[in-house]
């Protein structure tokens, strides 16, 4: 863990290298000023004149102004150290979750990865500015501190060497019992943001279903979780401080005890004022060092557990890799699954798809249809190899889409995704992810077959209109139509159209194929969608049921041999005769009411000319 997490000081270790020099040398001036003091005082005890008394005065100063010194150094040096190895951190974590496959990404929630990119960093940042300052500080502080007070103090210091181990023991123990609970208390955390993240995403639904106090609640109890689990491990933690202000007034009472008795009884012989004096301040420095210490240990007990799940992040394998010698040219678009079966881990029970034995021609294009969890989604994340297959073969151009430079086949795969999602930024920069050259005139030419510049060129500045964060200030459909024109940018060998189009209209969707059809003639175009008018004019249709083949034929082929397709069909088609008989159903009732008032007022005309 130590090592993987020194991988990321890099350029800073220059500044984690001078602290530690630095603090020693200010560690030398603080331990020496004692010494000179007590020399000081004798000196004035023996009735020295004031010219005697300066040279004492002038090292004093100067060592009190290099310690200063040193300790701003060592400021400056911990400050650049910590917050380097803190951005280079975040940066090393947030490029290994770039790297993660779709597999790698279900293992970790969201909030989790929210936790561990902010908190947790943060906790590690603290105990890595205390490693190199303070727990390099309080041991030198403690060790030099223990040696001069046998030098001033002689037997007298033994008292010191009784007390730090027991002290010690105290720390450990506290050490111990606290980490268990941190290590809980993180977990707690990532419930606590994943509470926070479902509420402010779900906001709509929230106040739609009027669940306000529900969700409060909720928090509630998620915040009460951590606060109770802090609650606890800083009340042991606590216990340091009475435990170390004992042992200070502790030690404090026999020296000053015994000290007083020795001074007077051996007339300054065995032990003289000055002596007393250092061997006092030597005493508070070691004990403080200890205080000290015990917090250096409660911060990393702390951040040791969230070091251990950031780089549980950084050490996770990609399950998806580069070949050694990738290939990166791609003959056509044709598509080929060689009897593929698919799980989403090897633990699961049942295969998502079974058995696929599936040729695509290049340019052809093929409709998926299937009942919700059929698998569609699942088959064309293996296009892209999003997921790796459990047996058989996905091939692109003939070639294993495992034998792909990664990048060169998503890049020739384009995929627009079932969830569209679009990105803070203006419409121009979210389309130029498809390619980030593309020229204006590029921009307009695939919105227009997107069906997407109509209502762009509605907005007040246009392409230049700010998107916020997910596409929230336009519409499902409207989003819909930006996603597909981002992915025409590409032009890719095989487009994949995973119900993208299920928000807008039938008339845009026609309107959307066809552009596709005159766009990209040569690229294999497959189209998922539960309506069947959206997949009934393809060169073939699959349907899948239960991760396997139910049927696959042209529209024609499938209502006369596939059950499903048939029915979902004619369900669609039905509901839609239905609408019609029943609109002109009312509208022939209207009809005749209208006639029966009109028949009605002639009548009521012809009487009144009678009379």
């Amino acid at each position: 863990m130590i090592s993987t997490l020194m991988q990321s000081i890099r350029e800073y270790k220059k500044a984690a290298i001078a602290t530690p020099i630095i603090v020693t040398g200010e560690v030398v001036m603080e331990v020496a000023i004692p010494f000179v003091t007590a020399q000081l005082i004798n000196t004035i005890q023996s009735g020295a004149s004031i010219s005697e008394m300066l040279p004492y005065a002038g090292i004093l100063v100067l060592m009190a102004l290099a310690s200063l010194c040193f300790g701003i150094g060592a400021g400056v040096t911990c400050s650049e150290a910590s917050c380097g190895f803190a951005k280079n951190l975040r940066h090393d974590v947030f490029a290994a979750v770039q790297r993660f496959s779709f597999a790698n990404i279900d293992q970790f929630s969201p909030s989790s990865l929210v936790t561990r990119l902010t908190t947790d960093i943060t906790n590690v940042q603290l105990a890595y500015m205390m490693i190199i300052r303070t727990a390099i500080r309080c041991p030198l502080i403690l060790i030099c501190g223990i040696i001069m007070a046998f030098v001033m103090g002689g037997p007298m210091a033994l008292v010191f060497v009784i007390v730090v181990p027991i002290l010690a023991f105290g720390l450990v123990k506290v050490v111990r019992t606290v980490h268990p609970i941190f290590r809980s208390v993180f977990h707690k955390y990532d419930a606590l943001n994943e509470s926070i993240e479902e509420n402010i995403t779900g906001m709509r639904d929230v106040k739609s279903y009027v669940r306000q106090d529900f969700e409060k609640a909720k928090f509630g109890s998620a915040a009460q979780d951590v606060c109770r689990d802090f609650t606890k491990a800083e009340r042991i933690l606590a216990l340091n401080t009475p435990m170390m202000n004992f042992a200070v007034f502790t030690v404090f009472v026999v020296i000053i005890q015994f000290g007083s008795w020795l001074i007077i009884s051996s007339k300054g012989t065995l032990l003289n004022v000055g002596q007393f004096s250092a061997l006092t301040t030597y005493g508070f420095m070691i004990l403080m060092a200890l205080m000290m210490v015990s917090m250096v240990f409660a911060m990393i007990t702390m951040a040791q557990e969230s070091a251990e799940r950031i780089v549980e992040v950084i050490e996770t394998k990609p399950t998806i890799e580069n070949p050694e010698h990738p290939v990166t040219e791609m003959a056509d678009g044709s598509i080929d699954f060689d009897h593929v079966t698919f799980k989403y881990s090897a633990k699961a029970e049942n295969a998502a798809l079974s058995d696929i034995d599936l040729h695509i021609k290049s340019g052809e294009t093929i409709g998926v249809m299937g009942g919700t969890g059929s698998a569609k989604t699942s088959l064309v994340n293996l296009i892209s190899r999003l997921y790796d297959v459990t047996e058989g073969a996905v091939k692109v151009g003939g070639v294993d889409v495992r034998a792909y430079d990664l990048d060169f086949l998503r890049n020739n795969v384009a995929v627009v995704l079932q969830k569209n999602v679009l990105f803070s930024g203006t419409i121009k920069e979210n389309l130029r992810w498809g390619n980030p050259d593309a020229s204006y005139d590029e921009l307009v030419e695939v919105c227009k077959l997107a069906q997407a510049d109509e209502f762009i060129q509605g907005f007040p500045h246009k392409y230049d209109t700010y998107i916020e964060q997910g596409g929230t200030n336009v519409s499902g459909g409207q989003k819909q139509r930006l996603c597909i024109a981002r992915a025409l940018l590409k032009h890719p060998k095989v487009l994949i159209l995973d119900d993208s189009t299920s928000a807008v209209d039938t008339k845009t969707d026609a309107l959307i194929r066809e552009g596709l059809a005159q766009y990209l003639p040569e690229t294999t175009k497959i189209i998922i969608a539960q309506r069947t008018s959206s997949v009934e004019h393809a060169d073939r249709i699959l349907v899948l049921d239960n991760g396997c083949i139910a049927g696959l034929g042209t529209h024609d082929e499938l209502m006369r041999t596939c059950e499903i397709y048939r029915d979902t069909y004619e369900s669609q088609n039905r509901t839609g005769a239905e609408e019609i008989e029943d609109d002109s159903t009312v509208e022939g009732e209207e009809s005749k009411e209208l006639t029966a008032a009109a028949d009605a007022a002639t009548e009521e005309g012809g009487v009144a000319d009678e009379r």
